[in-house]
């Protein structure tokens, strides 16, 4: 049940108007009751979950942000939508990779019609703050309130929402049980479902059928996505695949400032997790002996990983700068040719691919199923990845056209040399990956011909 307080996920699709019969609501008979007490089984141990994890959840937080979490949690809401008339399309996206992928569709959506109210919530803090700094003017973000019935009612007669829309990989059974007794549409956009996901869905299928019931619209990444969540109970009329947003994605074409002082090659390490800061700083060290201008920007997933990579490779004793402590090139620890920039903040990643010569992508070498390799195929940058890029499917395509190297922690160096010694080879893989990139643009098109019916009137 290691979902429960994390959500699940997948995209959405309009539902045929003999769903409405199908999803759990109140029934008599046998039948009911089993449907009901699934759910009263899962809202029992959501709440002692709950119960348990909530004085950690709140102590963790910044004391400036502690209250605030709390009172949207539960469903009270301080947003300006419940004082605002209009129209309001409620979007979820649980963190940071699901915010950046829902702001190509909120934007279009609010050119198209700017009368829409759009609220957004996420789950997570650093969710909260790229959403803050990509949508400010466009949306209301909040937290989502936790899973519980009579919590969800009393957030919904507060904002009232015409819509929902779910990004990527969160089913909530309760939030999607009550919006349904409402009345309000539920769509999954972007829907994925990585093979973790997919076999421990699978053992609780007959739940999970009841709670995809609840969903009018499936609109997924790929094919085999599709196939997965058909085969945890959805209804085939409604699932469809449009592609993924993170192909509309357009990184900001401005270089941060501080890259003007990045004087060598650069490999950039992007999203890395655990052991995987040790492997780049050990191969880096290796590399600078034939390279001595050689940079290495090393960007951690999570913001808690930030100090250790510091400490990584303060051991190693290498030069380095942390870019929240950047105050220009005497910001570095001591100056010996290249450095490890150490990219502590948020937000930034996307735009710093653009000065790389190789991305190396983080989540591949540590079992976490990859991280997206769309930002630096469009700027046009070569991609190794390690031997785990389950979550991207359609990393096979670059594989395929030569824009993408599979590596493993033995052969990472080796190919890594090979790349920086030879700038044809990364220019014809850089501009091959673009044109992947170019290529499978289009999802968010696909997205608004499927809202435009649920939007207007």
């Amino acid at each position: 049940m290691r979902n429960l307080t994390k959500g699940l996920g997948f995209s959405g699709i309009p539902r045929p108007a003999f769903f409405y019969e199908t999803c759990p609501g109140p029934k008599a008979g046998p039948r009911g009751v089993i449907i009901d007490s699934m759910f009263i089984i899962y809202s029992l141990l959501y709440a002692a979950v709950l119960l348990v994890l909530l004085p950690f959840e709140y102590l963790k937080r910044p004391k400036e942000l502690r209250s605030r979490w709390l009172r949207e949690r539960f469903g009270f809401l301080g947003s300006s939508l419940k004082t605002r008339n209009g129209k309001v399309v409620w979007v979820h996206a649980v963190s940071v990779g699901e915010v950046l992928s829902s702001v190509p569709l909120i934007k279009e959506l609010k050119k198209r019609h700017p009368s829409l109210l759009i609220m957004l919530s996420t789950v997570t803090d650093t969710g909260q703050g790229i959403a803050a700094q990509k949508l400010s003017g466009l949306a209301d973000i909040v937290y989502l309130p936790f899973d519980l019935s009579a919590v969800i009612r009393k957030m919904i007669k507060t904002v009232r929402p015409a819509l929902f829309i779910v990004m990527e990989t969160e089913l909530w059974p309760n939030i999607f049980r009550v919006l349904r007794r409402e009345g309000v549409p539920v769509l999954i956009f972007n829907g994925r479902i990585s093979d973790d996901s997919f076999r421990g869905y699978r053992k609780i299928r007959f739940f999970m059928k009841k709670v995809l019931e609840c969903v009018d619209l499936f609109c997924m990444q790929e094919l085999i996505y599709k196939e997965r969540i058909e085969a945890l109970g959805a209804d085939k009329e409604r699932t469809r695949v449009i592609g993924s947003f993170k192909f509309d994605i357009e990184p900001p074409k401005r270089l941060p400032d501080w890259a003007a002082f990045l004087r060598g090659p650069v490999i950039l390490a992007g999203s890395t997790h655990e052991g995987e800061e040790e492997l780049m700083v050990s191969v880096f060290e290796r590399l600078r002996r034939d390279f001595p201008g050689l940079n290495l920007i090393l960007a951690p997933r999570h913001p808690e990983r930030f100090n250790r990579a510091e400490e990584i490779v303060k051991a190693r004793g290498l030069p380095y700068a942390r870019r929240s402590k950047w105050a220009g090139p005497e910001s570095i620890s001591h100056d010996n040719g290249g450095v490890v920039f150490i990219l502590d903040t948020i937000g930034e990643l996307a735009s710093a691919y653009g000065i790389a010569d190789v991305a190396v992508i983080g989540g591949s070498f540590s079992n976490h199923g990859g991280h997206n390799p769309l930002e630096p195929a469009f700027w046009g940058k070569p991609v190794v990845c390690g031997p785990h890029m389950e979550n991207f499917p359609f990393i096979q395509d670059f594989y395929e056209a030569k824009s993408a190297v599979r590596a493993d922690s033995e052969s990472l160096h080796d190919i890594l040399r090979e790349l920086i010694r030879s700038p044809e080879r990364r220019k014809a893989m850089g501009e091959r990956a673009s044109l992947i990139y170019g290529e499978k643009a289009g999802a968010v098109e696909k997205a608004m011909e499927v809202l435009e019916g649920y939007v207007k009137g």
